[in-house]
């Protein structure tokens, strides 16, 4: 087995992940694993953009109260208002680099802001800097680019890490630490390991745990089940957001129609055509995620429908294409014209606010293990997260978490004796009907049971059966060469068990937990949902 050494490992080539490489790399070694190409992330699909206070008439506190409200009572505010007051220098940088944001034309900036800001669900005003419809490629490109330049980063694309590698473990006695990370090279089937004193987890979000989701393929929860394994606290699992506008149509695998829209004044259409959504709160379309999806949620379901519709027809062609480039021409390729027809919408899984525990510098209680992205809870969103404030958080994070590696001591160089994967008696699978089977039905369960609106009797009932999916993986990981597939079913099943228990731990409805049979948030559980299990990922 091969054992690469660097001083500092990152895994996850998303914002944050690049972020921290890019501050890491003039310092030392840095390893930066992605298990599919340089650029393919979460982060590379956000159309919106990063929610900043820019203009004059905008301020942090003003930022700070809006995520506060949508975080319903489980925001840090402490941590929210350092995110927030660090990200105009994080954007300076980014501008440095080359990204470039939509600015206004110097006559119609009535803000003081050369910036078009725009506006989106739960924010009070205009702060959403954005390039076009599709800021996080724009983003993601440019800072590819310049990883790829660093000569002190050594990328590794198509390498799924598989585990966490910890001194306990490893039973070297002392303080448990982490020591790198064993990877799956996914081309060749190799297996290998990367030793550095320094781990930062950057793997993203988990909406492939659900059977519909804005995400791309790569999201499944893969360093939240890593971190589980290894016995790190995870907390908030059960907020997990459902986007309210997601294309309908069985060919757009869950195209995301950017909150923008609504900023820009869409509005919600039932099947009828009438308007529906001053009946459930009064900010309408601008409501927060949560009462938006629930929203829609409700009216499919007591009229049986299969969809709502959204219309900005009123903005006309003209400004649609200009202001969203690549949502306008994606709606017309599957044949539906924003500026002369509403377009069909569904509520799809969109971004978990739970994770493993960790601050601002991305600091879990592991040493020599830090986390950033959308893999922590760092008590910025609580139970839901204020639109666009995700980039924001990776962005400030990645970059936080790395000054703080860079500002300890050095560890003292030792080199961890790290053994070789153990193949035991397991063989090539002839078998993969079973993971794309369980792997199907890990989703539907979280769909039908674990979604919008739960139940104690849903709950129990998806628990029953993850539990026994988790039995029958483990079972299949342990007779069969590991495959990228298995993995990440591995991790989705993982994660699907901490939303259920956290989600049962919570009998109250607040933010992005809504059950039926405690429909009202309970001031006594106005605090965060904590899992910690011992190494191993609970009892399976």
């Amino acid at each position: 087995m091969r054992i690469l050494d660097c001083d500092y490992l990152v895994i996850g080539a998303g914002l944050a992940g690049l972020s921290a490489a890019m501050e890491l790399a003039p310092h030392g070694q840095v390893i930066l694993c992605t298990k599919r190409d340089l650029g393919e992330s979460n982060s590379s699909h956000a159309q919106g953009g990063i929610a900043v206070p820019m203009a004059r008439n905008d301020t942090i506190e003003a930022h700070l109260r809006d995520t506060i409200e949508a975080g319903a009572g489980l925001t840090h505010a402490d941590v929210a208002r350092e995110i927030i007051a660090a990200g105009a220098a994080r954007i300076a940088t980014l501008e440095s680099w080359g990204v470039r944001f939509e600015r206004k034309p110097a006559k119609s900036r009535s803000d003081h802001s050369p910036y078009d800001l725009g506006r989106e669900g739960g924010h009070s005003a205009r702060r959403i800097l954005h390039s076009g419809d599709f800021t996080g490629a724009a983003i993601i490109r440019v800072m590819a680019r310049r990883v790829r330049a660093q000569p002190n980063i050594q990328i590794l694309e198509n390498h799924m890490a598989i585990d966490l590698i910890t001194t306990g473990w490893l039973k070297i006695p002392g303080e448990n630490s982490c020591a790198g990370a064993y990877f799956l090279e996914q081309i060749s089937g190799e297996i290998l390991a990367v030793r550095a004193p320094r781990t930062i987890l950057a793997t993203g979000g988990a909406g492939k745990v659900y059977l519909y989701t804005s995400n791309p393929d790569i999201a499944t929860g893969d360093g939240m089940a890593m971190a589980w394994r290894a016995g790190l606290e995870i907390r908030n699992m059960e907020f997990v957001q459902f986007h309210p506008t997601c294309l309908y149509h069985p060919e757009a695998k869950s195209f995301l129609i950017s909150e923008a829209v609504r900023g820009e004044g869409a509005r919600l259409l039932d099947h009828a055509g009438k308007l529906f959504m001053k009946r459930y709160d009064p900010r309408a379309e601008l409501a927060p995620r949560d009462i938006v999806a629930r929203a829609i949620d409700h009216e499919m379901k007591t009229h049986g429908i299969p969809c709502v519709y959204l219309d900005i027809t009123h903005r006309g062609e003209e400004f649609l294409r200009q202001r969203f480039p690549n949502i306008y021409a994606t709606c017309q390729r599957f044949g539906f014209d924003m500026a002369r027809q509403p377009i069909p919408v569904v509520p799809a899984e969109h971004y978990f606010c739970g994770g493993v525990s960790a601050d601002i510098h991305g600091r879990t209680e592991m040493e020599g293990l830090y986390a950033v992205g959308e893999v922590t809870c760092t008590g910025l969103h609580g139970a839901n997260r204020l639109a666009s404030n995700s980039l924001l958080e990776a962005l400030v994070c990645g970059h936080q978490a790395a000054r703080h590696i860079l500002e300890q001591p050095r560890p003292k160089k030792r080199r961890i004796r790290i053994p070789a994967w153990k193949i035991g008696h397991a063989v090539p699978s002839d078998e993969a009907v079973v993971v794309a089977h369980n792997w199907n039905e890990v989703r539907t369960v979280m769909w039908d049971y674990v979604g919008i609106v739960r139940t104690n009797r849903r709950l129990t009932r998806a628990l029953r059966r993850i539990h026994n999916l988790r039995q029958e993986i483990r079972t299949y990981y342990r007779d069969y060469l590991v495959t990228s597939d298995l993995l990440e079913l591995r991790n989705i099943a993982a994660v699907a068990e901490l939303v259920i228990r956290s989600a049962m731990l919570r009998r109250e409805s607040r933010g992005l937990h809504y059950t039926l049979d405690y429909p009202e948030p309970v001031p006594s559980m106005c605090r965060d949902t904590v899992i910690h299990d011992l190494p191993g990922g609970g009892s399976i």
